[in-house]
């Protein structure tokens, strides 16, 4: 999710020894430098130009009207559509997504999707780009600054991106469409329009660029540090309204791991993700067709399925008092010794025998009551003919039991 690579790798294998990889090479050798200085330094110049550059209200409405489109052409272009195919797009709306999306400098629509897939086959794995277990800055950004070996990367099926004339197009000449529509275009529009020249370069590309490139990374790297495992844990992806506010809705990620083809990143109505609602005006227009959505007997499942999983493991902590498997058994002449002979203050219900000597101070329903059932089978009077008790007077009584009563 960065700055484009070469379709083959750049990196100059050694023929004499195939095991040679520029993963086991030291450190300094393996950064990528211009990668390091330019997305480190982007975020330094941003905050220079902010406090040597008066904000023109005319350059803030242009900053924030080009990231949207900019940011929605990455998250409803590049992933939703050519990463996953989740819909189908007119040619209009691919040239559209195509160009605004170069405004990110992100790396072409090819290097962009085939990592993006490869990340969610082998997620969280070596083999995955940008593999959270790895540690947040390097899920973040970390990945970006060093150079790898692609054949310690998994594969994935790229054809119908090599066979997607447009894509190709895009990634042969990204260089000067990055720097033509992320640099020349944003600068111009505010120098010759208004005569903001500076605000142009800082405010509506520098500034616009680093929400858009912190944005894009907080998807592989905050998507899978916070948030809620709501539909699946077989990968770190998780939930969170707040990364869905930081992505244009790209935060609802363990929906989107376990669902990967479903147009949708929130699938509720109030759920933030713009982009699902870009893509559905758009098939409105005409614009966008065939908008995927995974059946919803199966997005419910995930969803019970791991609610079942909480439960359990609450369950686990609670005490639930001796199971009925459990108890010593009681003849009906043994339970009247123990109450006459060795004075327990025994009761019978539903065949299970409770000790009541430790709770008969504290019964709702007096001593006295309490008192005249020992020794008796009270089960009529505990479930209405007295009183029907509570679910929590049973959950209760549970901790009070010692026996069962047997034929």
């Amino acid at each position: 999710m960065s700055l484009k690579q070469p379709l083959k790798p750049s990196i100059k294998l050694d023929n004499k020894d195939p095991s040679f990889s520029i993963n086991d090479q030291p450190l300094l050798q393996r950064i990528h430098w211009f990668r390091l200085i330019y997305l480190s330094s982007m975020p330094l110049i941003a905050i220079y130009g902010a406090f040597t550059t008066k904000i023109v209200l005319k350059t803030a409405i242009f900053h924030v009207l080009y990231l949207i489109l900019n940011s929605i052409s990455i998250t409803a272009g590049y992933h939703r559509y050519w990463a996953h195919r989740s819909f189908k797009a007119s040619k209009a709306l691919q040239i559209f997504m195509t160009f605004s999306a170069c405004a990110t400098v992100q790396g072409s629509i090819f290097w962009w999707c085939r990592d993006h897939r490869i990340h969610h086959r082998y997620t969280d794995t070596p083999k995955d780009p940008y593999n959270a277990k790895a540690g947040f800055f390097y899920s973040h950004i970390g990945w970006l600054f060093t150079k790898r070996d692609r054949r310690r990367l998994g594969y994935v099926d790229t054809s119908d991106l090599q066979a997607d004339k447009l894509v190709m197009f895009q990634n042969n000449y990204y260089l000067p469409l990055a720097i033509f529509f992320g640099y020349i275009v944003p600068i111009c529009v505010c120098g010759l329009g208004w005569g903001d020249w500076r605000g142009g370069y800082y405010y509506a590309c520098i500034w616009r660029m680093v929400y858009i490139h912190h944005s894009t990374f907080a998807v592989n790297s905050v998507a899978h540090y916070i948030g809620n495992l709501t539909y699946g844990d077989s990968t770190t992806a998780k939930d969170s309204v707040i990364t869905a506010l930081l992505t244009f809705g790209e935060g609802y990620h363990n929906f989107h791991h376990e669902f990967a083809n479903d147009y949708r990143n929130g699938i509720r109505f109030y759920h933030y993700d713009p982009t699902k609602w870009f893509i559905w005006f758009c098939s409105l227009a005409g614009l966008a067709s065939d908008l995927k959505t995974f059946p919803e007997n199966e997005i419910k499942k995930g969803y019970v399925e791991m609610k079942l999983r909480e439960i359990s493991k609450i369950q686990t902590t609670i005490d639930y008092g001796t199971p009925l498997e459990k108890l010593p058994l009681f003849t009906m002449d043994e339970f009247i010794a123990q109450v006459n002979k060795s004075n327990k203050q025994w009761i019978i219900i539903q065949d299970v025998i409770y000790d009541v000597s430790s709770f008969t101070n504290e019964h709702p329903g007096g001593i006295p009551l309490l008192q005249n059932s020992v020794g008796k089978d009270v089960t009529e009077a505990f479930n209405g003919g007295v009183y029907n008790h509570q679910k929590a007077a049973r959950n209760l009584l549970a901790h009070l039991r010692v026996g069962s009563i047997t034929a």
